[in-house]
């Protein structure tokens, strides 16, 4: 199952395939042109049409597995990037629209110093590289999708919206189990993205699924050119 969510609107869509071909058929990454935050999924990377953020919440997640296996860079990494949505939530509460020039040089000169901490822990010369040093090159590489969320409050800490999106989904594969043919699963999608998007903008699901039977579905608005 593929998902893609914003706050008003949700698409759910099941394929065979994980990569570019399922994303592809899913419709929305291929002429997206706003900023996609996802998990580092390799294939969002092949659109180029879009801008990138990372999850901080992915990145969380494993940089405390990276820290329960006596690392100390990643407990740094941790701290500086709930430090800096701490400031960002705040700058947002009144009224900012970023961080001031000093405070974006301070996080920048301080992601880079622990970014070098680690690399003091992972020296070249110890062989073949382990997950945290995997994902330390990872956060070196895409600094500017990491930190993202700093440099625009449009742009969420993670994709957490995502996240919750699809828990209703995953609810009921747990209860109910898989669907027995792509046909079946795909119109259930079809389904739960109308009810998703109408209950983000307010409507009644009954009222809507009333509407869609009766051949008069509910559409939110289309997005301006």
């Amino acid at each position: 199952m593929h998902s893609a969510s914003t706050n008003k609107l949700t698409r759910y869509s099941a394929h065979s395939r994980r990569g570019g071909e399922a994303i592809d058929a899913a419709g929305v990454l291929p002429d997206f042109k706003g900023v996609a935050v996802h998990d580092g999924w390799a294939p969002s990377r092949n659109y180029e049409g879009a801008e990138h953020g990372l999850c901080n919440i992915h990145h969380l997640r494993e940089l405390e597995a990276a820290a329960e296996q006596g690392h100390g860079w990643p407990l740094a990494m941790s701290c500086l990037l709930l430090d800096t949505k701490g400031l960002v939530d705040a700058a947002r509460a009144a009224g900012a629209d970023r961080l001031d020039a000093g405070a974006l040089g301070e996080l920048a000169d301080s992601y880079q110093t622990i970014i070098q901490m680690g690399h003091e822990e992972h020296p070249p010369a110890a062989g073949r590289k382990t997950k945290a040093h995997n994902l330390l090159l990872r956060l070196e590489r895409y600094e500017p999708d990491v930190l993202r969320f700093a440099h625009e409050f449009r742009v969420p800490f993670g994709n957490n919206q995502a996240e919750q999106d699809i828990r209703m989904v995953k609810l009921q594969q747990k209860i109910s189990g898989c669907w027995r043919t792509a046909a079946g699963a795909q119109r259930f999608l079809a389904v739960r993205s109308y009810i998703s998007t109408a209950r983000k903008h307010g409507h009644d699901t009954l009222e809507v699924l009333g509407q869609l039977a009766a051949g008069r579905p509910w559409l939110p608005d289309a997005a301006p050119t």
